[in-house]
């Protein structure tokens, strides 16, 4: 997936999470993951603790110092730690402690909360289901998908993009078109396009991209999964990474 920026990397986030629509076997992996765009200083979880289900958290909560926030369901139907939450996001908003903020839910409730945030000039990542309602990952600027997380999507062996995982399930959304105007749009004077830049211009485009959806771990992986497509190449460095770029195999924009 595109990579965090310098000044993401030095911010402080606070992970937010709706224990109603989270699950606790992946609680590490989300907070390793907004750990990337910065220190997660501020993690607060958000449900009804005096509800049986919410026991499965007790282990969870105590191993990755998440702080339990009681939220008591006052009438059947309304989801009272949804406003729990979004008002205790303001709150630290109006504060000024963090830089941003990784909103934890599958729920569509959450996406003005999104755009409030970055509204106001702060970062915001989401982590939810891949059935989160579009209009909370586009109001996001980077959202993960939880089964991207899973341990066996980890180790999985990368498959061709675009082919059904297995008898039954759907495809992959096709990532060219995607991949295409991300490169095209991001050429420079030279024809070549830095993959940095091709990275930030996808998650412009689609805050849910994620190249370990189609099995890949880098995104140059993913690009060089279409040769016939896009054509790479790593300009040499004293020390450091070489920087790769990359350009469309015509060496045109279409």
């Amino acid at each position: 997936m595109p990579q965090p920026s310098t000044s993401e990397r030095n911010s402080r986030i606070a992970i937010l999470i709706d224990g109603d629509n989270a699950q606790p076997s992946l609680i590490g992996e989300a907070i390793a993951e907004a750990g990337k765009y910065g220190l997660v200083s501020i993690r607060r979880i958000y449900g009804d603790w005096t509800a049986i289900n919410m026991s499965s958290w007790k282990d969870t909560l105590n191993v990755y110092a998440v702080q339990p926030i009681q939220q008591f369901r006052y009438t059947t139907g309304k989801n009272a730690t949804d406003s729990a939450m979004i008002i205790d996001a303001m709150d630290i908003l109006y504060e000024g402690v963090v830089n941003g903020f990784c909103l934890v839910s599958s729920d569509s409730d959450f996406t003005r909360l999104a755009t409030r945030v970055r509204e106001k000039g702060f970062f915001v990542m989401g982590i939810g289901r891949r059935s989160t309602p579009r209009a909370f990952v586009n109001a996001c600027e980077v959202f993960v998908y939880t089964e991207n997380l899973q341990p066996q999507v980890k180790t999985a062996q990368a498959q061709k993009p675009a082919e059904p995982k297995g008898v039954g399930e759907p495809s992959l959304p096709d990532p060219l078109p995607m991949l295409q105007s991300a490169v095209e749009t991001s050429l420079q004077e030279d024809g070549w396009a830095f993959l940095g830049a091709v990275g930030n211009r996808l998650r412009q485009l689609d805050p849910g991209f994620d190249t370990r959806t189609y099995g890949y771990r880098q995104l140059s992986q993913l690009i060089r999964a279409y040769p016939d497509e896009f054509e790479t190449r790593e300009k040499k460095s004293g020390g450091g990474p070489s920087p790769i770029y990359v350009r469309p195999r015509d060496n045109r924009v279409r």
